[in-house]
C-alpha cells in the first residue's frame, strides 16, 4: 500500500513522468487505405482506416464528409476471455463511449468538407489489453486516417490534405497523490485519479477527461498531468511520423 509521505514507487517500476515502450508501424494491412498497429507497452491496437463514398443518409447534401469509429476488444485480449459484443446483440456502454471519443479527436484535426461527399471509418480492434486502449487507439487512428487521406490525395479524389492537426494520447493519474503518466493496468485499476488526455502537435487540447476515483484532484494536479501528457505527446508525433515516413 502507498501512502503520502513515503518514497513514492509505481507498481511498474517507472519514474512518475517515464511513458511505456512505444511503438508505431504504419500501413500493416495490405487491404486498407491507411493501417496502423500500436504498441504502448504491453497494449497491443490494430487501427485500419477504409474510404467509403457513401454517406449517412443525414450528412448527403452538404458538401462535406465524415469520420466514424468503431472500437472492440478481442476475447482474449485481457487475462480471462470476454464474450464478444457481437454474440451479446449489443455494445456495452463503454465501447460507445470510447468510439465516440476516437471520432471526435479525429473530426477535431479534420477539414470535413475537404473530404467531399465520402466517410472515412476507423477501426480500432485491441489485441492486448493492458491499460491506456484508448490513448493508443487515437494515437494510431491518426497514423491510419493520414494514410488513407494522403492516398486520397495522391489518387486525385481529393484537392487538399484535409488533415488541419496532428494528434495524440496519452492517459495520466494520481497515485499517493503524484501525478503519473501513462497508467498501466496495474496502476490504472488503483489510482486515485484517471485522466485521458488527447492533444495537438500545435499544443492546443482536444480532448481531457479526467476523473477522481478516490478523492478530489488540485487544479494543481490537474495541471501537472497536463504537462506530463504536453510532454509525452511530443515523442509520440515524432514516433508517428517516423512511422509514416518508414511505410512511404
Amino acid at each position: 500500500m502507498l501512502f503520502i509521505g513515503m518514497a513514492f514507487s509505481r507498481p511498474s517500476g517507472r519514474a512518475a513522468d517515464a511513458m511505456r515502450a512505444v511503438e508505431f508501424t504504419a500501413g500493416i494491412s495490405p487491404y486498407a487505405e491507411g493501417s496502423c498497429l500500436v504498441k504502448f507497452g504491453m497494449t497491443q491496437v490494430l487501427v485500419t482506416a477504409s474510404v467509403d463514398d457513401r454517406l449517412p443518409p443525414w450528412l448527403r447534401g452538404h458538401g462535406r464528409g465524415w469520420i466514424t469509429a468503431e472500437y472492440g476488444m478481442l476475447p482474449r485480449a485481457t487475462h480471462s476471455r470476454m464474450e464478444r459484443e457481437a454474440s451479446r446483440g449489443k455494445q456495452s456502454g463503454r465501447t460507445q463511449e470510447i468510439q465516440r471519443l476516437i471520432g471526435r479527436s479525429l473530426r477535431a484535426a479534420c477539414k470535413l468538407p475537404a473530404l467531399g461527399e465520402r466517410q472515412i471509418r476507423i477501426d480500432c480492434d485491441v489485441l492486448q489489453a493492458d491499460g491506456g486502449t484508448r490513448c493508443a487507439a487515437i494515437s494510431g487512428a491518426w497514423v491510419a486516417l493520414s494514410q488513407a487521406t494522403e492516398k486520397l490525395l495522391r489518387a486525385g479524389d481529393i484537392s487538399s490534405q484535409p488533415l488541419t492537426a496532428q494528434i495524440a494520447a496519452i492517459s495520466c493519474g494520481v497515485m499517493a497523490d503524484t501525478p503519473i503518466l501513462d497508467l498501466d493496468y496495474g496502476e490504472d485499476s488503483i489510482a486515485e485519479t484517471d485522466a485521458n488526455f488527447v492533444l495537438a502537435k500545435s499544443g492546443r487540447i482536444v480532448e481531457i477527461q479526467a476523473t477522481a476515483e478516490a478523492a478530489p484532484f488540485s487544479q494543481a494536479q490537474l495541471q501537472a498531468m497536463l504537462e506530463l501528457a504536453t510532454a509525452a505527446t511530443k515523442q509520440l508525433f515524432k514516433l508517428q511520423s517516423q512511422a509514416l515516413t518508414a511505410a512511404e
